[in-house]
């Protein structure tokens, strides 16, 4: 370890800045007797940034009284690049006034080497500096691996929650009479809706891959009220109610906001804005929003599609009623919102059509 960080001591960028070319050359000859090779002279000060870009720098050798351009300039110049690998600055001077000497460590100078130099002093200061520059790039590129690392396994965690509710989305499917095209265009204009009451794109691609967990509870009602053609009776409904609890405890005790939206929506989208629903007769605004929006593309797909108990309502049809279930079963606004929509969820419609047998 000790040799690889000396050969790559040795072979650190420094930039050496001097309007007195006596001075470059002397300090060259220092540094290569150091060691060093990777040297850079720089004696106009108005050319010390343009050289400064073209490589990463790893160190600074920096003559403070120069005309025009003075080092303090010059200094300032790096700290507005906001750099986090901005490299140390050695001060080159021949001033030993205390007030000169802190001001040049106020604004951003790490150490001093004077003049006339030492080749001794040259080369402990130098090397001091470079390893404090090589740890601080090593600290930085494993913070950066650390932080893919994480971005990784999250998107992986991410995936496989996402794949999760895909599949008890099928898994529901194949339970119940609905087909996945059903659960395409309600998924679709339950996110439209969602993106013209105003969530973000974040929210919307969450609320894509969650409103097709609505009715995942019915996988735990039995076939026999479930597929049953006829009228459920009284008994076998409030069984049929369950599937919003249901769906409630297959989707709890997950943290993720997909999760927490997905069981959000399975347990209030059969809710009523005047608190005729189920499970807990939530009215108004109490009732979440997720399920508000889930409620309207729910119904309007299941009204205007086949099902084995009743055949599909045109589309006319199905907004009238809807209309005057408004203040009713609908939140007022956001069935504003839908019959603004309407002809972009026929396009859904139209685009996630069932299959013709």
């Amino acid at each position: 370890m000790a040799r690889v960080d000396t050969l790559c001591r040795k072979a650190a960028r420094i930039l050496v800045v001097d309007d007195e070319r006596v001075s470059l050359i002397l300090m060259e000859r220092l540094l290569q007797a150091a060691g060093y090779s990777n040297i850079v002279l720089v004696q106009d000060p108005y050319e010390f940034m343009a050289v400064y870009r073209q490589a990463p720098t790893d160190l600074v050798l920096l003559d403070i009284e120069m005309p025009g351009l003075s080092g303090f300039d010059l200094i300032e110049q790096l700290a507005a690049l906001a750099d986090p690998l901005t490299p140390p600055i050695l001060v080159l001077t021949s001033l030993r006034s205390r007030d000169y000497r802190l001001r040049a460590l106020e604004a951003g100078a790490s150490d001093f080497i004077g003049k006339p130099f030492d080749q001794a002093e040259v080369a402990a200061r130098v090397r001091n500096m470079l390893d404090v520059q090589l740890a601080h790039r090593m600290a930085h590129d494993q913070k950066d691996m650390l932080e893919r690392i994480v971005y990784e396994r999250t998107r992986q965690i991410r995936e496989t929650r996402l794949q999760v509710v895909q599949r008890l989305g099928r898994a529901a499917e194949y339970r119940d009479n609905e087909t996945g095209q059903h659960i395409l265009r309600m998924s679709h204009t339950s996110t439209l809706l969602a993106r013209h009451l105003g969530w973000d794109e974040e929210r919307c691609e969450i609320m894509l891959h969650a409103s097709p967990m609505h009715d995942v509870g019915k996988i735990g009602i039995p076939d026999s009220i479930l597929l049953k053609p006829g009228a459920l009776t009284p008994e076998e409904w409030r069984i049929m109610q369950t599937h919003s609890t249901i769906g409630g405890d297959i989707l709890g005790g997950d943290d993720s906001e997909l999760m927490q939206l997905a069981r959000e929506i399975a347990l209030s989208h059969h809710e009523k804005w005047d608190g005729g629903g189920y499970p807990l007769g939530l009215a108004g605004e109490d009732i979440p929003e997720s399920g508000r929006i889930v409620a309207l593309a729910d119904v309007f797909d299941a009204l205007t599609s086949v099902r084995p108990y009743k055949p599909a309502w045109e589309v006319e049809a199905a907004l009238e009623w809807m209309r005057g279930q408004s203040g009713k079963h609908f939140d007022p606004r956001i069935m504003e919102v839908f019959l603004s929509l309407v002809p972009e969820i026929l396009e859904i419609r139209e685009r996630f059509a069932d299959p013709v047998s």
